[in-house]
């Protein structure tokens, strides 16, 4: 088996591991309101997720040094797939958040080894286009995965088990491409303020990512319960908001590569922000208007995680790369943790509006900010001055 052809063992692996993260998102998020959780407390009981999250990506690089990528991928999908079959079996909010904690540490360090093996694969000329790849398969996971909520009961623990059935058999891929994994080779410490003074926009583009992702997969459920739809109607709404994040990967990650990545980013969040302030807005549009409107958004802002994560590394030695990988997601898990509990608040007190309003106010931020840091830094040169080298843990 080649390397390419393990590459792409990879991501087939993790678009099933998505699958079951994405229906284990939701279906959290919807049974919780459907047991009558306050929506502050179902946000908070979420965010646990993000705090075992940011634990498992200072945890994964030294676990990856020790016994190698497969490893730790088996082990932290085994975890995960545990973690899911106990909350189906204890229906209260400080168990759920204690076990959301530890699906939060093994999905973090699974996506440690993913996105540190995709970069020692990548140069800087093809970084925007693998990793663009790399997050559609993702978000067709995520997205497809929010319809397997119609032929189950929310209510009964069959969607815990389908969960844990499909992150179980994310592991067979991976460990077929065992002989092709990156090479373990001497770490090189990163820190974080030498990764802002780098890049800074890239390391806000990632912590804003990370709370607007987080919004959409903890309080987007929330948000579509309280409008007054029904299980069908919730999950084709996050369908719909996760699958159109797949058009425009690719397309943006193929842009990215061949002009500034501070412009493409620029561009995209003044337009996400446009299309979420109407829906926060206006009160009486259509609900096709308002699935359209998601679906626009979704597509344009689910692609800042890959462009600022792509920009970070366009900064970096190949040996500086998995830790790297580790600070930004824990970065990543910090605004996603922050985001449920303040967007929760924003619901109970002003209605189901304020999640498309602070949505719409995420992307206006990075956007000024983004505009200020072109006005202050060139852009990095095209030219690759290395090529892909071994993963460093």
């Amino acid at each position: 088996m080649t390397a390419i052809a393990a590459t792409w063992q990879l991501l087939l692996g993790m678009g099933i591991l998505m699958l079951g993260a994405g229906l284990q998102s939701t279906e959290i998020s919807l049974r919780a309101t459907l047991e009558g959780f306050p929506a502050p407390l179902t946000g908070a009981v979420m965010s646990c997720y993000y705090l075992g999250y940011m634990l498992g990506t200072a945890l994964a690089p030294r676990l990856v040094r020790r016994v190698g990528h497969i490893r730790v991928f088996a082990a932290m999908a085994a975890l995960a797939s545990a973690s899911i079959l106990a909350q189906g079996l204890l229906i209260a909010a400080l168990p759920w958040a204690v076990l959301r904690g530890f699906s939060g540490l093994a999905f973090a360090a699974i996506y440690v080894v993913a996105e540190s093996w995709l970069n020692d694969r990548s140069s800087r000329a093809t970084r925007g286009s693998l990793l663009a790849i790399y997050m559609a398969v993702l978000y067709i996971g995520l997205g497809s995965s929010q319809f397997l909520l119609i032929p189950t009961d929310p209510r009964t623990t069959a969607p815990f088990m389908l969960v844990a059935i499909l992150i179980s058999l994310a592991i067979v891929p991976i460990v077929i491409a065992a002989q092709q994994a990156p090479e373990i080779a001497l770490p090189q410490k990163v820190r974080y303020r030498d990764l802002y003074r780098d890049s800074p926009l890239g390391v806000v583009a990632v912590t804003v990512a990370g709370m607007v992702t987080s919004n959409v997969y903890s309080m987007g459920p929330v948000y579509a319960r309280l409008s007054g739809l029904d299980t069908s109607g919730v999950a084709i709404f996050m369908g719909v908001s996760v699958l159109a994040a797949v058009v425009m990967q690719y397309p943006v990650g193929r842009l990215s590569d061949r002009i500034d990545r501070r412009t493409v980013i620029a561009a995209i969040c003044i337009l996400a922000t446009l299309s979420a302030a109407v829906p926060a807005a206006f009160r009486a549009l259509p609900h096709g208007l308002v699935l359209a409107l998601a679906a626009v958004f979704s597509g344009l802002a689910f692609t800042l995680y890959s462009l600022g994560v792509s920009h970070v590394n366009d900064h970096l030695e190949p040996a500086q790369m998995v830790a790297a990988s580790g600070a930004l997601l824990r970065l990543n898990g910090i605004g996603a943790a922050l985001s449920p509990i303040l967007v929760g608040g924003l619901i109970a007190h002003f209605g189901p509006r304020a999640y498309f309003g602070s949505l719409a106010a995420l992307t206006a931020i990075l956007s000024v900010y983004d505009l200020w840091r072109k006005m202050r830094r060139r852009p990095p040169s095209r030219k690759q001055p290395f090529g892909p080298g071994k993963s460093a843990v």
